[in-house]
Order: C-alpha cells, then structure tokens, then sequence
C-alpha cells in the first residue's frame, strides 16, 4: 500500500458535530475533507481508493485534476485523464463546491497542492491569508494530515516521514486546526530487520519477540517523543488511524499506545477497517468515547461476502472490481456495506458519545468512484442526521 505520490489533490468529504442541541446532543453537520500530494521519499502519499470525492479525492499514482462531473453522473469523468493545467487549480475554486451537497468542512493534507505548507510556516500573514479563502466560504478546515511510516526500520523514510509530522502539527497549530491524521507506523520485527514486519500473534515465540521490540523499543519511545511535541503546539491531537499493517490497528492497540504515550494521542475511527476484523461499530464507538480517545472519522463502508469468508476468512480482502468474486471483504460507500439502520446508530451512538471532530467520507469504493460514491454516502448520512434530528426535535 506504500505510493509514491504525484503533485495532485486528494480528497475525502465528511461530517462535523456542531455546537450540543438544547437538547444535550451534539448534533453533526457535514464536512468535506482534503488529503494528499507529495510526500516525503518513502512515505505514504494518501490513500488507496477512489479517484475524487467532490473537490478531489485521487489515486495517488495517477495524474489526476478536480473532478467536473455533478453529483449524480452515473459514469463520472476518470480524473486521472486529466491534465496538469486542471491539477493546480485550488481547492476553493473547484467545482462542484462542497457546499452544494452540504459540506461545511475540510481535512487537507498537508504535503498536497492545496496546502502551501512552506509558507504557512514561514509567513504568518500568508497563513492567516489561506485560513482566510476557507473563513470567507464558512468552510472549517477541520484537520490537517500527513499519512506515513515515522517508524519505518529505513532512517532515511523515518527521518521523512518524522519531519513531516512536525511540520505539520506546527502549521496546524499556525492555521489554529485542532488535530493531525496520521498512522502510527510499523517498524521492523527486530534492529537487524530492513522492513515492516505486521505481528500481532504471539506464537510461534520469534513474533512475541518482535512485538516487544516494536513496542518497547521503537513505538513507544518514539510516539512518546511525538506526542509531547504536539503537546508545546498548543496540544494539537494527534488522530491515529486504525489500520492493517500498522502496529495501532484496533482499538485495544490504540489505547495501549495512548496510555503510556499521552492523550495527544487518540483514534481517527475508519471503521471500515474495524467491520471485517468482527468489531461493533457502536461499541467501539462507545468504548472510544469513554476513554476521551476519539479525535477524528472517516466514513467508509465495508462489505463482507459471506460465502468467500465462510470458504476463506477475513484475510482476503479485495482492493479492485476484478477481484470481488473472489474477495471475502472490499470496501464500499457508505450505506453499501451495512445499512441505513446500521449507519443510523453510529451517527446516534457519535451523538451520544459527544464527539468533536470531523466525520469524513471516504470513497475508496471499487464500484461507485469519485463525486458518485461521496455522494451517495452524503445522502445516506445526511437522511440519518434529518432523522435523528427529528426524533430529538
């Protein structure tokens, strides 16, 4: 899943809580959500997925632009067709505007082209002047990110991808955003090892060996280090995303970590990556909101196919259209994996739990690309807000 990443936008939509209902609920709104660009060498550039969600969500090893299909298109336009000219547009100008299918948010990567990432350091008056294009629109940008490995066993990705996380919770702290999505990367199995070793069984030994060298003698110590970083920058919270092939890839892994790191440290919640490992998202949800652990979503569907996981478990998942019929799991948006019902509980159990952050659609569906899956989530998202809105009112 490591890309080397392009000069060109990558993006996902999503939801913001506002302000607590007179009723006591925090009540979401929707949010859109900016990722990607260049990285640092090594690192990982974005996400794997979906060519553009509404102001441009692209693969990242393809040249890609703003999309200008409207919400709706059965066959949007492929972005990765487009031209260089289109890529540099900005953020604020594309088309269609967020706003249009009621995003009021932003998460922005903070190596991609459209975050000026040098001059938010370097220039208080320009940071203050990009903040600013967003402020006029009522656009929060509701997060910054920069998805990498800072403890990837090569010095030279680990040093990148460190330096990028720095720089991106000081801007973060310039542009008064309150939390930084990242990973929590995954080091080698042991010091003489040259790549990331995924262990989280503990038998035969040589595993149980290798997470403890990864836990005590590399996570820990780092994530310790960044998080009092982030701590002298006004205390930007740093959300970790529970992924595979990382060492935080579960909830109980991310509160171990938190727990000896600090409370800078909590979840961006993608529970897309959760379903197919067997979690209750409503549980996680609460178990999460409990320990004043959640920071950041992502709103992603998976779908699990019974008969492949009956035949071949979970471990089979498929990342592209040819290989469904033979996949266990893929993702979808929003609403194509579980239902409206199951979507309708989450959105409640986030309400109840008083998240603060955002909540962002992430198309990496196979099927429904760029502005139709973020749409079609968006729909799915903002019946369930009109709904639950109702029964409170």
């Amino acid at each position: 899943r490591a890309e080397a990443v392009p000069q060109q936008p990558h993006a996902r939509a999503g939801v913001l809580p506002q302000p607590a209902h007179p009723g006591g609920e925090v009540v979401p709104a929707f949010v859109h959500h900016l990722v990607g660009g260049p990285q640092p060498p090594g690192a990982l550039g974005g996400r794997r997925g979906a060519d553009a969600v509404m102001a441009a969500r692209v693969h990242p090893q393809h040249p890609a632009a703003l999309p200008h299909g409207r919400l709706g298109e059965t066959q949007p336009r492929p972005l990765r067709h487009e031209g260089a000219q289109q890529r540099r547009r900005q953020l604020v100008d594309a088309r269609p505007d967020p706003r249009e299918i009621g995003l009021e948010a932003v998460e922005i990567a903070s190596a991609g082209p459209h975050c000026p990432l040098q001059d938010i350091l370097d220039d208080p008056a320009k940071a203050r002047a990009w903040k600013k294009k967003f402020d006029d629109r009522n656009i929060r940008i509701g997060a910054l990110s920069c998805h990498g490995n800072p403890v990837h066993p090569s010095p030279e990705i680990a040093r990148a991808d460190r330096e990028a996380f720095r720089r991106t919770v000081v801007a973060a702290e310039r542009v008064e955003v309150p939390v930084v999505v990242t990973f929590s990367g995954c080091p080698a199995g042991s010091a003489a090892d040259r790549v990331p070793n995924w262990a989280t069984y503990t038998w035969p030994p040589d595993f149980a060996q290798a997470l403890r060298y990864q836990w005590d003698q590399v996570l820990i110590p780092y994530w310790k280090e960044a998080a009092g970083f982030a701590r002298q920058h006004s205390g930007r919270r740093v959300a970790l995303e529970m992924h595979p092939n990382f060492s935080v890839y579960n909830p109980k892994t991310l509160v171990r970590l938190r727990e000896v790191a600090g409370e800078e440290i909590g979840a961006n919640c993608d529970l897309s990556h959760l379903f197919w490992q067997g979690c209750d998202p409503v549980e996680v949800i609460r178990f999460l909101g409990k320990q004043g652990a959640l920071y950041h979503a992502h709103m992603k569907d998976t779908v699990l196919f019974k008969d492949n996981v009956a035949k071949y478990g979970v471990l089979n998942f498929a990342f592209e259209a040819k290989d469904l019929a033979q996949g266990s799991a893929a993702f979808r948006a929003v609403g194509y994996g579980h239902s409206a019902e199951v979507w309708k509980e989450i959105v409640r159990a986030y309400m109840e739990v008083g998240f603060e952050g955002i909540m962002s659609i992430e198309n990496e569906d196979s099927i429904l690309s760029g502005e139709v899956g973020v749409g079609r989530a968006a729909y799915v998202l903002k019946n369930v807000r009109a709904e639950l809105l109702a029964a409170v009112l």
